[in-house]
Protein backbone atom coordinates (compact mmCIF):
# COMPACT_ATOMS: atom_id res chain seq x y z
CA UNK A 1 0.00 0.00 0.00
CA UNK A 2 1.33 3.49 -0.82
CA UNK A 3 1.84 6.05 1.90
CA UNK A 4 -1.52 7.74 2.63
CA UNK A 5 -2.17 11.14 1.12
CA UNK A 6 -2.14 14.21 3.41
CA UNK A 7 -5.65 15.21 2.25
CA UNK A 8 -8.47 13.06 0.81
CA UNK A 9 -9.02 12.94 -2.94
CA UNK A 10 -11.59 11.38 -5.27
CA UNK A 11 -10.85 8.77 -7.94
CA UNK A 12 -13.17 10.27 -10.53
CA UNK A 13 -13.07 7.38 -13.00
CA UNK A 14 -13.01 3.71 -12.05
CA UNK A 15 -14.41 0.42 -13.36
CA UNK A 16 -15.03 -1.68 -10.26
CA UNK A 17 -17.27 -4.01 -12.22
CA UNK A 18 -14.26 -5.12 -14.23
CA UNK A 19 -12.15 -5.51 -11.08
CA UNK A 20 -15.02 -7.36 -9.40
CA UNK A 21 -14.93 -10.22 -11.90
CA UNK A 22 -17.11 -13.34 -11.67
CA UNK A 23 -14.13 -15.54 -10.84
CA UNK A 24 -13.22 -13.40 -7.82
CA UNK A 25 -9.64 -13.16 -9.04
CA UNK A 26 -9.24 -9.45 -8.35
CA UNK A 27 -10.43 -6.93 -5.77
CA UNK A 28 -14.03 -7.20 -4.67
CA UNK A 29 -15.94 -3.94 -4.39
CA UNK A 30 -15.93 -3.61 -0.60
CA UNK A 31 -12.24 -4.46 -0.45
CA UNK A 32 -11.41 -1.96 -3.20
CA UNK A 33 -13.32 0.82 -1.40
CA UNK A 34 -11.72 0.00 1.96
CA UNK A 35 -8.18 -0.13 0.59
CA UNK A 36 -8.68 3.16 -1.23
CA UNK A 37 -10.02 4.87 1.90
CA UNK A 38 -7.02 3.64 3.89
CA UNK A 39 -4.68 5.75 1.72
CA UNK A 40 -6.93 8.81 1.47
CA UNK A 41 -9.00 8.03 -1.62
CA UNK A 42 -12.34 8.32 0.10
CA UNK A 43 -14.76 8.57 -2.82
CA UNK A 44 -14.98 6.98 -6.27
CA UNK A 45 -16.96 7.65 -9.44
CA UNK A 46 -17.95 4.27 -10.85
CA UNK A 47 -18.26 4.40 -14.64
CA UNK A 48 -20.43 2.06 -16.70
CA UNK A 49 -19.46 1.75 -20.37
CA UNK A 50 -22.21 -0.49 -21.75
CA UNK A 51 -25.70 -1.48 -20.64
CA UNK A 52 -24.62 -4.22 -18.18
CA UNK A 53 -21.91 -1.93 -16.80
CA UNK A 54 -24.28 1.03 -16.51
CA UNK A 55 -26.84 -1.06 -14.63
CA UNK A 56 -24.10 -2.36 -12.34
CA UNK A 57 -22.81 1.17 -11.69
CA UNK A 58 -26.23 2.37 -10.56
CA UNK A 59 -26.70 -0.66 -8.30
CA UNK A 60 -23.22 -0.28 -6.79
CA UNK A 61 -23.66 3.42 -6.14
CA UNK A 62 -26.96 2.68 -4.42
CA UNK A 63 -25.28 0.07 -2.21
CA UNK A 64 -22.09 1.99 -1.27
CA UNK A 65 -22.05 5.54 0.09
CA UNK A 66 -18.51 6.12 -1.22
CA UNK A 67 -19.66 5.67 -4.83
CA UNK A 68 -21.61 7.66 -7.36
CA UNK A 69 -22.24 6.49 -10.91
CA UNK A 70 -21.61 7.54 -14.48
CA UNK A 71 -23.52 5.78 -17.26
CA UNK A 72 -23.06 5.78 -21.02
CA UNK A 73 -22.23 3.74 -24.09
CA UNK A 74 -18.49 3.70 -24.72
CA UNK A 75 -17.66 4.98 -28.22
CA UNK A 76 -16.45 1.52 -29.23
CA UNK A 77 -19.86 0.10 -28.29
CA UNK A 78 -21.79 2.45 -30.56
CA UNK A 79 -20.84 0.95 -33.96
CA UNK A 80 -21.59 -2.58 -32.72
CA UNK A 81 -25.02 -1.55 -31.45
CA UNK A 82 -25.75 0.43 -34.61
CA UNK A 83 -24.86 -2.55 -36.80
CA UNK A 84 -27.24 -4.71 -34.76
CA UNK A 85 -30.00 -2.11 -34.98
CA UNK A 86 -29.95 -1.66 -31.20
CA UNK A 87 -28.34 1.77 -30.71
CA UNK A 88 -31.53 3.78 -30.23
CA UNK A 89 -32.93 1.33 -27.67
CA UNK A 90 -29.63 1.27 -25.80
CA UNK A 91 -29.49 5.06 -25.69
CA UNK A 92 -33.04 5.15 -24.32
CA UNK A 93 -32.05 2.85 -21.47
CA UNK A 94 -28.97 4.96 -20.73
CA UNK A 95 -31.24 8.00 -20.52
CA UNK A 96 -33.48 6.20 -18.05
CA UNK A 97 -30.53 5.12 -15.89
CA UNK A 98 -28.95 8.58 -16.03
CA UNK A 99 -32.01 10.05 -14.33
CA UNK A 100 -31.26 8.12 -11.14
CA UNK A 101 -30.43 9.91 -7.89
CA UNK A 102 -26.99 8.27 -7.54
CA UNK A 103 -25.93 9.10 -11.10
CA UNK A 104 -23.76 12.19 -11.44
CA UNK A 105 -22.33 11.72 -14.94
CA UNK A 106 -23.16 10.80 -18.49
CA UNK A 107 -20.01 9.03 -19.54
CA UNK A 108 -17.79 7.79 -20.62
CA UNK A 109 -18.85 8.80 -24.09
CA UNK A 110 -16.91 10.43 -26.90
CA UNK A 111 -14.80 9.26 -29.81
CA UNK A 112 -12.16 6.56 -30.21
CA UNK A 113 -10.46 6.45 -33.59
CA UNK A 114 -7.75 4.07 -32.35
CA UNK A 115 -9.93 0.96 -32.08
CA UNK A 116 -12.73 1.90 -34.49
CA UNK A 117 -12.07 2.52 -38.18
CA UNK A 118 -13.70 5.05 -40.46
CA UNK A 119 -16.69 2.80 -41.10
CA UNK A 120 -17.71 3.10 -37.45
CA UNK A 121 -17.12 6.80 -36.94
CA UNK A 122 -20.58 7.95 -37.98
CA UNK A 123 -22.17 5.79 -35.29
CA UNK A 124 -19.67 7.02 -32.71
CA UNK A 125 -20.36 10.64 -33.55
CA UNK A 126 -24.12 10.13 -33.46
CA UNK A 127 -23.87 8.43 -30.08
CA UNK A 128 -21.61 11.19 -28.75
CA UNK A 129 -24.08 13.87 -29.84
CA UNK A 130 -26.95 12.04 -28.13
CA UNK A 131 -24.94 11.78 -24.91
CA UNK A 132 -24.07 15.49 -25.01
CA UNK A 133 -27.76 16.30 -25.33
CA UNK A 134 -28.60 13.94 -22.47
CA UNK A 135 -26.03 15.50 -20.14
CA UNK A 136 -27.46 18.94 -20.85
CA UNK A 137 -31.09 17.90 -20.41
CA UNK A 138 -30.48 16.09 -17.10
CA UNK A 139 -27.81 18.47 -15.77
CA UNK A 140 -25.25 15.68 -15.54
CA UNK A 141 -21.50 15.98 -15.96
CA UNK A 142 -20.33 14.87 -19.40
CA UNK A 143 -17.33 12.51 -19.16
CA UNK A 144 -15.47 12.40 -22.46
CA UNK A 145 -13.34 9.57 -23.82
CA UNK A 146 -11.06 10.95 -26.52
CA UNK A 147 -8.53 8.76 -28.27
CA UNK A 148 -6.91 10.01 -31.47
CA UNK A 149 -9.93 12.24 -32.11
CA UNK A 150 -9.10 15.64 -30.60
CA UNK A 151 -10.37 17.80 -33.44
CA UNK A 152 -13.69 15.98 -33.87
CA UNK A 153 -14.35 15.95 -30.12
CA UNK A 154 -13.99 19.74 -29.98
CA UNK A 155 -15.97 20.22 -33.18
CA UNK A 156 -18.93 18.19 -31.92
CA UNK A 157 -18.86 19.93 -28.53
CA UNK A 158 -18.96 23.27 -30.29
CA UNK A 159 -21.74 22.21 -32.64
CA UNK A 160 -23.91 20.68 -29.92
CA UNK A 161 -23.20 23.29 -27.27
CA UNK A 162 -20.88 22.65 -24.35
CA UNK A 163 -22.61 21.32 -21.21
CA UNK A 164 -22.25 23.24 -17.98
CA UNK A 165 -19.77 20.62 -16.71
CA UNK A 166 -17.51 18.29 -18.65
CA UNK A 167 -14.44 16.22 -17.82
CA UNK A 168 -11.76 15.08 -20.24
CA UNK A 169 -11.25 11.55 -18.93
CA UNK A 170 -7.68 10.24 -18.98
CA UNK A 171 -6.48 13.37 -20.72
CA UNK A 172 -4.18 12.35 -23.56
CA UNK A 173 -3.35 15.55 -25.44
CA UNK A 174 -0.56 18.07 -25.38
CA UNK A 175 -0.46 21.55 -23.86
CA UNK A 176 -2.20 23.10 -26.87
CA UNK A 177 -5.12 20.70 -26.69
CA UNK A 178 -5.29 21.23 -22.93
CA UNK A 179 -5.74 24.95 -23.49
CA UNK A 180 -8.49 24.29 -26.06
CA UNK A 181 -10.40 22.15 -23.54
CA UNK A 182 -9.88 24.71 -20.79
CA UNK A 183 -11.15 27.48 -23.08
CA UNK A 184 -14.44 25.55 -23.28
CA UNK A 185 -14.70 25.25 -19.49
CA UNK A 186 -13.58 21.66 -19.00
CA UNK A 187 -11.81 19.87 -16.19
CA UNK A 188 -8.82 17.73 -17.19
CA UNK A 189 -8.37 14.38 -15.47
CA UNK A 190 -4.99 12.66 -15.30
CA UNK A 191 -4.40 8.93 -14.84
CA UNK A 192 -1.36 6.73 -14.24
CA UNK A 193 -0.15 7.48 -17.75
CA UNK A 194 1.25 10.78 -16.46
CA UNK A 195 3.89 8.74 -14.56
CA UNK A 196 5.16 6.91 -17.66
CA UNK A 197 8.66 7.75 -18.85
CA UNK A 198 7.56 8.51 -22.41
CA UNK A 199 4.75 10.87 -21.32
CA UNK A 200 6.56 14.21 -21.29
CA UNK A 201 4.00 15.90 -23.62
CA UNK A 202 1.31 14.85 -21.15
CA UNK A 203 3.29 16.30 -18.25
CA UNK A 204 3.66 19.53 -20.23
CA UNK A 205 -0.12 19.62 -20.52
CA UNK A 206 -0.45 19.01 -16.78
CA UNK A 207 1.76 22.02 -16.07
CA UNK A 208 -0.52 24.44 -17.97
CA UNK A 209 -3.76 23.36 -16.27
CA UNK A 210 -4.87 25.83 -13.57
CA UNK A 211 -4.99 24.28 -10.12
CA UNK A 212 -8.78 24.61 -10.01
CA UNK A 213 -9.24 22.53 -13.18
CA UNK A 214 -7.13 19.43 -12.49
CA UNK A 215 -8.53 16.03 -11.47
CA UNK A 216 -7.07 12.57 -10.81
CA UNK A 217 -8.32 9.11 -11.75
CA UNK A 218 -7.27 5.51 -12.13
CA UNK A 219 -9.38 4.15 -15.01
CA UNK A 220 -8.86 0.97 -12.98
CA UNK A 221 -8.12 -1.79 -13.63
CA UNK A 222 -6.22 -0.12 -16.49
CA UNK A 223 -3.38 2.45 -16.70
CA UNK A 224 -1.54 1.44 -13.55
CA UNK A 225 1.01 4.07 -12.47
CA UNK A 226 4.71 3.46 -12.22
CA UNK A 227 6.40 1.51 -10.73
CA UNK A 228 3.57 -1.07 -11.03
CA UNK A 229 2.76 -0.59 -14.71
CA UNK A 230 1.55 -3.88 -16.18
CA UNK A 231 -0.34 -4.98 -13.06
CA UNK A 232 -4.06 -4.40 -12.44
CA UNK A 233 -4.81 -0.90 -11.25
CA UNK A 234 -7.02 0.07 -8.29
CA UNK A 235 -8.04 3.23 -6.48
CA UNK A 236 -5.57 2.63 -3.65
CA UNK A 237 -2.76 3.43 -6.13
CA UNK A 238 -3.97 7.01 -6.70
CA UNK A 239 -1.33 8.33 -4.23
CA UNK A 240 1.40 7.31 -6.69
CA UNK A 241 -0.20 9.40 -9.43
CA UNK A 242 -0.90 12.33 -7.10
CA UNK A 243 2.71 12.49 -5.91
CA UNK A 244 3.94 12.42 -9.50
CA UNK A 245 1.50 15.19 -10.42
CA UNK A 246 2.60 17.39 -7.51
CA UNK A 247 6.25 16.91 -8.46
CA UNK A 248 5.55 17.70 -12.12
CA UNK A 249 3.66 20.87 -11.21
CA UNK A 250 6.11 21.91 -8.49
CA UNK A 251 3.30 22.15 -5.96
CA UNK A 252 2.84 21.11 -2.34
CA UNK A 253 1.18 17.67 -2.25
CA UNK A 254 -1.36 18.55 0.46
CA UNK A 255 -2.37 21.74 -1.36
CA UNK A 256 -2.82 19.90 -4.66
CA UNK A 257 -4.82 17.11 -3.00
CA UNK A 258 -7.16 19.64 -1.40
CA UNK A 259 -7.62 21.34 -4.76
CA UNK A 260 -8.31 18.07 -6.57
CA UNK A 261 -10.87 17.10 -3.92
CA UNK A 262 -12.70 20.42 -4.27
CA UNK A 263 -12.41 20.33 -8.05
CA UNK A 264 -14.04 16.92 -8.22
CA UNK A 265 -17.01 18.13 -6.22
CA UNK A 266 -17.35 21.10 -8.55
CA UNK A 267 -16.99 18.93 -11.65
CA UNK A 268 -19.50 16.30 -10.52
CA UNK A 269 -22.14 18.54 -8.98
CA UNK A 270 -21.35 18.57 -5.27
CA UNK A 271 -20.42 16.30 -2.40
CA UNK A 272 -21.67 12.80 -1.67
Amino acid sequence: MPEPLPHPVVDNHCHLDIADGPDGSWLQTREAIAQAAAVGVTRIVQIGCDLPGARWAVEAASAHDALVAGVALHPNEAPLLAEAGELDAALEEIASLAAGDRVRAVGETGLDYFRTGEDGRAAQQLSFRRHVDLAKRLDRTLVIHDRDAHEDVLRILDEEGVPERFVMHCFSGDAGFARACLDRGGWLSFAGTVTFKNAEPLREALRVVPQDRVLVETDAPYLTPMPYRGRPNASYLVPLTMRSMAETRGEDLAELCAAVDANTEAAFGGTW
